[in-house]
């Protein structure tokens, strides 16, 4: 099979989704091929539209928070939203890129190039399968809008919420959302954190704030440090975001470890007794594949709100929304190893298994079928 994988990068999570599906894909024998589409037209547009939406997140996330209510206000409005009328603009040249190519199936990972697909689709394009891999826990603005072939949502227990939205319960399929192969699998935890340079007898609490480094993470880390600095190690991650990695290592660098960009999260992940993180869907579903204790800590507004109420209704993490008044509540609660069991627990139950080998089978069956029929 010939399969183009799409994504944009606002946001690591869906790059990575992507990627995990790409790997997975290639694992089995396929040609796989991934594009941001913005490149298409230029390496500067795609960064423009990237930067735009991690620095609003990231400098103005009540503003952020407003615009993603805006859009689920349009979404009841019976017209096509801004968000389609600008993406159509790309059709063109994605249309060609595809008929060129000759793909046999086209992935998106991201709400962007599945209005350009859905564009294309409604004009009469030719067209290979497509699908949609949602990667947050709820259907975000304009999903409903798309119209493509397949809808991959992360749980079971939101199929309503799409159906809700005009998305036909014949193309939802509850697969999940795709994690790398490094989550997989169970370790020894002391042997990991020998290998990472900790010392295995003490507790870790592990505290990152993904690419866009939101959640007041500084203040989180001196609350943590204040409390269990004696009897727990922090290790604290800063991704990409180098001005929080300079200013987390400038205030705490002597009291815990402060890392960068790693290639080496799952291993964290094992080797921690409780993970603090924004509740990004990526990065949760990584947590609930791992099975470790999760605190989630202030989320950018809007999708990630919807990511937090999922996971902690489900029990599947602790939701704190002021750091002052009940982190080290949560925390003292998930440092008792019978919460944390029962938390993960609810993780095994709810999130499934492997998404990324299913999501390669579904695409092969359907592959099979079309070539039968065709």
């Amino acid at each position: 099979m010939n399969a183009l994988m799409l994504t944009c990068g606002t946001g690591g999570g869906h790059n990575t989704a992507c990627a995990a599906v790409a790997q997975a894909m290639a694992a089995r024998g396929h040609s796989v091929r991934t594009l941001n589409p913005y490149t298409l037209k230029s390496e500067q547009v795609a960064e423009v539209v990237d930067k735009a939406y991690i620095l609003l997140a990231q400098k103005a996330p009540s503003a952020f928070g407003a615009a993603y209510k805006l859009g689920d206000a349009y979404r009841k409005l019976p017209f096509p939203s801004p968000v389609y009328r600008i993406n159509r603009l790309m059709e063109p040249l994605l249309e060609q890129y595809i008929k060129e190519n000759h793909f046999d199936a086209v992935v998106t990972t991201h709400l962007f190039p599945g209005e350009m697909l859905t564009s294309m689709k409604r004009r009469g394009a030719a067209m290979p399968r497509t699908y949609f891999i949602a990667t947050d826990y709820a259907c975000i603005p304009f999903t409903e809008e798309t119209d493509l072939d397949r809808y991959i949502i992360p749980a079971r227990e939101l199929t309503e919420e799409f159906i809700g939205r005009g998305i036909d319960l014949e193309r939802i399929r509850p697969l999940g959302i795709p994690v790398r192969r490094p989550f997989y699998g169970k370790e020894d935890r002391s042997a990991i954190r020998e290998r990472l340079g900790l010392d295995p007898g003490k507790k870790m609490i592990l505290v990152a704030g993904g690419s866009i480094g939101a959640g007041h993470i500084q203040r989180v880390v001196e609350l943590l440090l204040d409390r269990y600095e004696i009897s727990a190690q922090v290790v604290v991650i800063c991704g990409s975001n180098r001005d929080l990695e300079e200013d987390v290592r400038a205030a705490f660098g002597g009291r815990c470890t402060v890392l960068g960009f790693t290639d080496q999260m799952a291993d964290y992940m094992k080797a921690c007794d409780l993970y603090l993180s924004k509740p990004g869907g990526l990065s949760s579903t990584e947590a609930a594949v791992v099975g470790t204790a999760l605190v989630h800590i202030t989320p950018i507004p809007g999708c990630e709100t919807s990511n937090m109420h999922f996971f902690a209704q489900n029990g599947m993490s602790l939701a704190v929304n002021s750091p002052e008044h009940e982190l080290i509540d949560a925390c003292d609660r998930l440092l008792e190893a019978g919460a944390r069991e029962k938390m993960i627990e609810c993780q095994h139950r709810v999130i499934p298994a492997d998404a990324a080998t299913a999501i390669c089978e579904l695409l092969e069956e359907e592959y099979a079928q079309n070539k039968t029929s065709g």
